[in-house]
């Protein structure tokens, strides 16, 4: 799909135009890819310092993105502490959770941002939710519903972007246990930053609850993982994503 069939679309506020000359990456990729240099190897710095350094080298080219999941909380707290006027963005495909929807406005409010609303052109206005009426795309063939609702979504947000902030743990799952803090992302040609990438479970909920920081309550539930409300079920680690079925990644990471 083309990243031009997907369009920001806001819920509170429109997404803002940011216009800023392009900047140029200290490292190569190739290079930042060999472990074990210190020279370029930036995986052994704390997550503050990654943002930080993100923040430095990409300025207003660089965005956050949030599904509202509890990494994304610390990553925005350690964030609007660095820079809080950094860019945030959310993938709606119109059917979260309600305390979802829930913790997105305490955030909003807690930090006095907006977040960027993305939603795929493709099937707008129809929701996930919407089309499941008709024709349970999803249930059968998780694919054919995360491509078209979230993946083409983010080639949209990415657009003019030089870096983007993600929360991948390497802990999280087998697909992710070589994420890298600093990282060339093939896929949308562009960095990706994963500052949590060495973070276990326990750090994440013990900066939650030293930082007061907001968060999803369907994680006291029981939810690890939380992503759509027709695929999400309770479980450990990304065990309640897909469930009944083989799918591990909806394609925003791979």
């Amino acid at each position: 799909m083309n990243p031009a069939d997907a369009i920001a679309l806001p819920i509170q506020v429109e997404a803002e135009e940011v216009i800023e000359e392009a900047t140029t990456p200290l490292f190569d990729p190739a290079e930042l890819a060999i472990p074990g240099n210190p020279s370029i190897d930036l995986d052994m710095g704390k997550a503050e310092d990654i943002l930080r350094y993100a923040v430095d080298q990409f300025g207003g080219r660089l965005v956050q993105a949030s599904s509202f999941q509890k990494e994304a909380s610390v990553i925005l707290d350690m964030l609007m502490k660095i820079n809080p006027e950094a860019r945030l963005f959310t993938i709606d495909n119109g059917n979260l959770f309600p305390e979802t929807l829930e913790v997105w406005r305490e955030i909003e409010q807690r930090y006095d941002t907006k977040i960027e609303v993305y939603r795929s052109l493709e099937f707008a206005p129809q929701t996930i939710r919407e089309q499941a009426t008709t024709d349970n795309a999803w249930a059968g063939a998780p694919e054919d519903c995360c491509g078209p609702y979230k993946v083409a979504a983010l080639q949209s947000a990415l657009l003019g972007v030089d870096a983007w902030i993600t929360g991948l743990r390497r802990e999280q799952s087998h697909t992710r246990g070589e994420t890298r803090k600093v990282q060339w992302d093939t896929k949308n040609n562009l960095w990706k930053i994963c500052p949590l990438a060495d973070w276990t479970e326990r750090d994440v909920w013990n900066y939650i609850f030293e930082n007061d920081v907001p968060y999803n309550k369907l994680h006291d539930q029981g939810y690890s993982s939380i992503g759509c409300t027709n695929c999400t079920v309770p479980g450990e680690g990304r065990e309640g994503r897909w469930a009944g079925s083989d799918k591990t990644e909806c394609g925003l990471h791979g």
